[in-house]
């Protein structure tokens, strides 16, 4: 049996799309099973046990014409594989398209009206309703394929030498760590830089022991600076530092992450970690932490959930602004002292 999925982004999408893998594997081992995957995430995936292989897809370089001759030939490679199955989770017009080319014997998708992928399906599998949370969307498509779903896998297997690696690099010790996440995509996904710094504030005074894991991309840099500001001595300003295996090592060594709704949120919540997820105009119910909605916080508003990525409430992103620093901090000190 060889099989493709395609869920080439979010770093969140695929984090989430990651039990069907696990599921596949476990139910049909001797299978080969490939990915296509943004080249900036896959090496989230590299050497991965249930993998056989990662298909790279370079969406900015491939959306120049000059360089279409590099589709091309990953098209070329993908057709003379002879997939059983062609497994399409991102159902975009682009990722259906490319689901159809590689000429499977039997394509399955996701059914989303906005995109039309659908078309190019054999099968498309529909959110059983709006507040369908998207890894049971994902997984839906397991039972018309006779495999059965359950929740006895690792979702994210551990990487002994990535995590040596984070221990040493670090010098993590046995310090009680607090990952915090104060950037995300949508800039009305944030919690107000301020905020954080009040609340490393209080957690510092109540624990003694704690010390602090700013993480995100580079362009949250200014945004770790201000917060590690606070406590110099016990925060570590990692916004840019870390690879993706590194970050996802660091969320497995921490107690607790407070964070927006990101995509390393998903890999806290897929590691079982404690989370305090703070949520504005998006949907907990469709994309929070699976397993753990009673890890978030938001404020009920009669525009929110939005979803969308500009406010345009009468309070500028209310929905988060009125979340304050102390009522964050009595849900965090709940979660570390249980």
């Amino acid at each position: 049996m060889k099989i493709l999925i395609l869920k080439p982004s979010s770093l969140g999408d695929v984090v989430q799309a990651l039990p069907v893998l696990r599921l596949l594997k476990r139910h049909l081992p001797a299978s080969q099973i490939f990915w296509w995957i943004d080249s900036n995430l896959a090496p989230l995936l590299e050497n991965d046990p249930d993998l056989t292989g990662i298909v790279g897809f370079e969406r900015r370089r491939w959306a120049a014409p000059r360089h279409w001759p590099e589709m091309f030939h990953s098209v070329r490679w993908l057709r003379p594989q002879n997939f059983d199955w062609v497994i399409d989770l991102q159902c975009l017009a682009r990722s259906g398209a490319f689901a159809w080319l590689a000429n499977g014997q039997f394509l399955m998708g996701l059914d989303e009206v906005r995109e039309g992928a659908r078309g190019f399906y054999d099968q498309a599998v529909r959110r059983a309703s709006f507040h369908t949370h998207a890894v049971d969307w994902y997984l839906a498509v397991l039972p018309h394929l006779g495999i059965p779903v359950h929740n006895h896998f690792p979702w994210l297997p551990e990487r002994p030498e990535i995590a040596r690696t984070v221990r040493s690099k670090w010098q993590t010790g046995n310090a009680r760590w607090i990952a915090l996440q104060p950037g995300a995509r949508w800039p009305n996904k944030r919690w107000p830089v301020e905020y954080f710094a009040e609340l490393v504030r209080f957690l510092a005074k109540r624990f003694p022991d704690a010390r602090f894991a700013i993480l995100g991309s580079k362009d949250d840099k200014l945004l770790g600076g201000f917060i590690s500001r606070v406590e110099p001595e016990r925060c570590f300003n990692l916004c840019g530092q870390t690879s993706l295996p590194e970050m996802v090592e660091w969320l497995r060594l921490c107690d607790l992450m407070i964070t927006n709704d990101t995509g390393p949120m998903h890999v806290a919540a897929a590691l079982g970690k404690p989370l305090v997820a703070l949520f504005g105009p998006t949907e907990p119910r469709r994309t929070g932490p699976y397993g753990q909605l009673n890890s978030v916080l938001r404020i009920d508003l009669p525009c929110s959930p939005c979803l969308k990525s500009r406010c345009h409430y009468e309070k500028p992103n209310e929905c988060l602004n009125a979340l304050s620093p102390a009522t964050v901090f009595e849900f965090a000190r709940k979660k570390l002292q249980d």
